[in-house]
């Protein structure tokens, strides 16, 4: 990590308008690769939480001691709070067939580090199936929820709650299976994460599946696409397909708070080998961050219940 730059001890502009219990944030490496310029972009913005990947395209686990703990240092002086993790556990690189004791060893990394940042939230995902996809679904989503099961003891053991994606995995797309894994887990320490964007990628409707899976959402990160020949192409939220502004409000309305943190895809795209570089990257996370802000101002408050009922 290199030497640490001078960063604003506070926010330099004031936060843009948040629904009542609700915090905006920012996945740090979508705007800059180093720590510095992930801290320059949230305090451009005036938020004061993180969520953090990678530092210098390494995973918060990877990390020496040395460079976690000046990471550390620097999130504080900066007054930053993390709010999630996101780790590589069951993501897309890591098949259901794949070397177990990664997750167990990155698991028990990432413990007493999520301890020092004062968060317990980590990202998961559920497995993809084995790359010559030779084992069905049925054996697939056995060997998945088994691996979630271990994975949760541990996790609630160190006091850190897993965060499921509806991302890539087993249950990424399907909300009935989201739902088996966390019957079959039967833990406090697995729950949700929803990302607004992941539908166009993985062939769903996001506000469809939020509609079934609400109640179990811990946390959600913020992208926007649209469909178009050769993939998705993403876009800032509220322009593209994905009925973010609807999505949101649907959580307002079940009188849910935490953290809405934007993942704009623009720059950075993991999975792709894409990475931000140079001041643009900054400044169009700080112009999606902007753009949150204005969408989440035209939202209104919980619904009314009906009859007056509390």
């Amino acid at each position: 990590m290199p030497a640490e730059t001078k960063t604003p001890a506070t926010p330099v502009t004031d936060p843009g308008p948040a629904p009542p219990g609700i915090r905006f944030a920012g996945i740090g490496d979508e705007a800059a690769p180093a720590l510095d310029g992930q801290i320059r972009a949230h305090h451009t913005l005036g938020w004061t939480a993180i969520e953090l990947r990678d530092l210098d395209g390494t995973a918060l686990a990877d990390l020496d001691d040395a460079a976690f703990d000046r990471a550390l240092a620097a999130l504080r002086k900066a007054r930053l709070d993390v709010v999630c993790v996101d780790s590589r556990i069951a993501n897309w690189a890591r098949p259901v067939t794949g070397d177990f004791d990664l997750d167990l060893a990155e698991l028990d990394r990432l413990a007493p580090r999520c301890a020092a940042l004062g968060t317990r939230f980590v990202r998961v995902m559920s497995y993809p199936d084995d790359p010559d996809g030779r084992l069905g679904e049925a054996e697939w989503g056995r060997r998945a929820v088994h691996r979630m099961r271990l994975l949760a003891e541990r996790a609630r053991a160190a006091g850190l709650v897993l965060l499921h994606e509806n991302c890539a995995g087993w249950a990424g797309a399907h909300p009935d299976r989201a739902l088996r894994l966390l019957g079959e887990v039967d833990s406090p320490a697995l729950r949700l994460l929803f990302d607004t964007g992941n539908g166009i990628a993985y062939g769903y409707e996001a506000y469809a599946m939020l509609t079934e899976l609400a109640p179990w959402v811990e946390h959600v990160q913020i992208k926007d696409a649209r469909s178009e020949v050769g993939g998705a192409v993403y876009t800032l939220p509220g322009e593209g397909a994905c009925r973010v502004a609807d999505c949101l409000q649907l959580l307002l309305d079940r009188g849910w708070t935490g953290t809405w943190s934007i993942e704009p895809h623009l720059a950075v795209r993991p999975h792709e080998g894409r990475s931000a570089t140079g001041a643009d990257a900054v400044a169009g996370f700080v112009r999606y961050g902007r753009a949150l802000e204005r969408l989440a101002a035209g939202l209104t408050g919980p619904a009314p219940r009906p009859d007056g009922a509390s």
